[in-house]
């Protein structure tokens, strides 16, 4: 099979390379690729929201099956414009993916569905968000309606900040139109947990538990990013959890979707809160988390075609997955400023010394390769990937493999994982 996989970051790295280990797969390509994406694909310089240029090299290439990594060409509708020439894609539907595009939307769903969530309030006036401020406690959170790389949702601790926020975005235009409509939401207290599963359009398939940190600082001090590390499994979904959230948030979305003529087919990844009354919906993402597919897919032991193949046509029901008994963990290293304005262009030394780390894979985001040295060219630079009997272990190895790597500006959070690691 010829492979082209949409993206350019850490999750598409680790993407292909379990892909690369699939007897089936004779030939992977990548748009757009990156330095580290390189050496396992051939990478083609097109954009990931470029549907036409993409639709153009798959014919050319004759691609066997498109596999999408980010959410964008989702949100824009690449499955239905795929869907149309009959080329196979990993992906679900504009429909569909209005569930990660529009957080007002998914809001208005879960309470239809009576899901578990924070109560909320949307506005796309400003003036009214602002007045809606006074009858709130504090703290409150704010969040873009649209797409914003992870960086829309801003945790205010009073009403002055709440102002600045709706300022920001529904003024200052910080996220463009994604910032136009506002979401305003209670602030939840508990722990947070990734939960992906697949769907066929019936069938949903859990994939194992992790947990990603988002804030950019130390003790979950700083700005919402994309993520800066993840670890899998955890400890906070046991058995009987994952039971009530695939119960009680899980299902009852899908069928909602069902009852508006939606068929859902790709990864499903709930953004959760466990509270003291129970797990609750933070948001929805309509593809694999970054940097939750990391540690996921260094632990998983199936033929990941397969998997998507069956999503795709409806094949589900009965599958058992099988997963390394270990654990694992990914930490997030990123160039100077993040998430703001990142400096970019520097050297990155140190990488081989980190590849020949026992149990460890080093995936690249955003770098690239330019007179034989590697440089920074993006927010997420690198993810240093490690696993071992425990997350203790796992956890020391992908520390280990950060401390030989540098470049001028390097950052990353020093406790990922840190507090389960000593339970």
């Amino acid at each position: 099979m010829k492979i082209l996989v949409i993206g350019s970051g850490g999750r598409e790295h680790a993407i292909i390379w379990k892909l690369s280990q699939s007897k089936r797969v004779k030939k992977i390509y990548a748009a757009p690729g990156n330095a580290g994406i390189a050496s396992l694909a051939e990478c083609v310089p097109i954009a990931a929201d470029d549907l036409k240029g993409l639709l153009t090299v798959s014919k050319e290439k004759r691609i066997d099956l498109v596999v999408v990594g980010p959410e964008l060409p989702l949100t824009l509708g690449i499955q239905d414009f795929f869907a149309k020439e009959k080329i196979p894609l990993f992906g679900p539907s504009k429909a569909a993916a209005v569930l990660e595009g529009s957080k007002a939307f998914t809001k208005q769903l879960l309470r239809d569905a009576k899901v578990p969530t924070a109560q909320f309030e949307s506005f796309t006036d400003f003036d009214q968000a602002v007045d809606f401020l006074q009858t709130q406690s504090y703290p409150v959170v704010i969040k873009a309606d649209g797409l914003a790389a992870g960086k829309g949702v801003m945790i205010c601790k009073d009403r002055k900040e709440a102002v600045e926020a709706l300022s920001l975005l529904m003024k200052g235009k910080i996220f463009g139109e994604a910032g136009s409509s506002v979401v305003i939401e209670e602030y939840l207290e508990g722990q947070e947990v990734s939960f992906h599963v697949l769907v066929d359009g019936t069938s949903v398939l859990p994939l194992a538990s992790s947990q990603d940190h988002k804030r950019v600082g130390d003790r979950d001090e700083g700005p919402n990013t994309g993520g800066m590390g993840a670890f899998s499994p955890t400890p906070l979904v046991s058995v009987a959890m994952e039971k009530e959230i695939l119960e009680k948030i899980l299902v009852p979305t899908l069928q909602t979707l069902q009852k508006r003529g939606i068929d859902y087919r790709g990864v499903l990844y709930a953004g959760l809160m466990l509270t003291s009354s129970g797990p609750k919906i933070l948001e929805y993402n309509v593809r694999l988390g970054d940097p939750e597919t990391q540690p996921l897919l260094v632990r998983f032991e199936d033929d990941l075609i397969d998997l998507m193949e069956k999503t795709i046509i409806g094949r589900l029901k009965g599958v058992t997955l099988h997963w390394r008994p270990e654990s694992s963990i990914c930490v997030v290293m990123t160039a100077h400023g993040y998430p703001g304005k990142v400096q970019i262009g520097d050297e990155i030394t140190g990488l081989e010394r980190a590849e020949k780390m026992p149990k460890t894979v080093v995936f690249h985001a955003g770098t690239r390769l330019e007179g034989g040295k590697y440089l920074t060219c993006g927010g997420r630079v690198l993810g240093l990937t490690s696993w071992g009997k425990d997350l203790r272990e796992a956890r020391e190895r992908a520390y280990d493999a950060c401390e030989k790597i540098y470049w001028r500006g390097v950052h990353y959070r020093k406790d990922i994982g840190w507090k389960e690691s000593m339970e």
